[in-house]
């Protein structure tokens, strides 16, 4: 499974022979949008993890242009097909089988509305799992001791967490997170895009060191492997 870091809490993953694509946010990222051309990505999948404009506003011309199927929420999910787009609903807790894998949404504590201020149902996370490896992708939220319940089913190889504080979770809480999901290899995101989650990140990987924790930050367009 191959996770390349787009900026804020945009991923793009490639598993199962399948492309998909986390909150992108690209077009209004100062800091991605000359690294990143929207253009140029092709998903098979758009994974939403809440409705604010920092993860939805590319979802449109890049499914547009790629006929990806969007996964959220069902609010997020029915939203985008009234609008012609292909989509797949899906709630808290449950899962289903798609053909890059097993994807499950899983509860976030966070706030979720549109640009214009309508409904966009509750925030969640996802667990991913291609039969091989297995990530968590918490999306935008606080800790929460719901993160208990991953590891009591999945085993984690990866769990790509909210670091930049303000509004998710910062680094300390962090560090409790990865206990909680019992994951020690960590990729950070949501951090640095702009002044309110900007993060000093030498003392953000010092406190993963001290924890017996990898944190990765990655610079936008690098890429991990797991």
């Amino acid at each position: 499974m191959k996770i390349t870091f787009l900026g804020h809490a945009t991923l793009l993953i490639e598993t199962g022979g399948k492309t998909l694509l986390v909150d992108p946010f690209i077009s209004g990222n100062e800091k991605a949008k000359e690294k990143i051309k929207v253009k140029d990505l092709n998903p098979d999948y758009i994974l939403v993890t809440h409705a604010h404009q920092d993860h939805i506003l590319d979802v449109e011309a890049i499914a547009k242009t790629s006929g990806a199927t969007i996964v959220s929420n069902y609010e997020i999910a029915v939203h985008y097909q009234e609008k012609g787009f292909k989509a797949h609903p899906m709630n808290h807790g449950g899962q289903w089988n798609f053909d890059f894998g097993i994807l499950k949404y899983v509860n976030a504590i966070h706030t979720s509305s549109f640009p214009d201020g309508s409904y966009g149902g509750q925030p969640g996370g996802f667990v991913l799992s291609d039969h091989e490896k297995n990530i968590y992708i918490a999306g935008d939220t606080a800790l929460t001791m719901d993160m208990k319940l991953i590891p009591l089913t999945t085993k984690l190889d990866l769990a790509v967490l909210p670091i930049g504080d303000n509004f998710t979770m910062g680094v300390d809480d962090a560090v409790l997170a990865s206990d909680f999901v019992a994951c020690d290899t960590i990729l950070g995101y949501h951090f640095d895009t702009f002044g309110y989650i900007e993060i000093d990140h030498e003392l953000a990987l010092k406190k993963f060191g001290d924890s017996g924790k990898k944190l990765h930050l990655l610079e936008i367009g690098d890429y991990i492997n797991i």
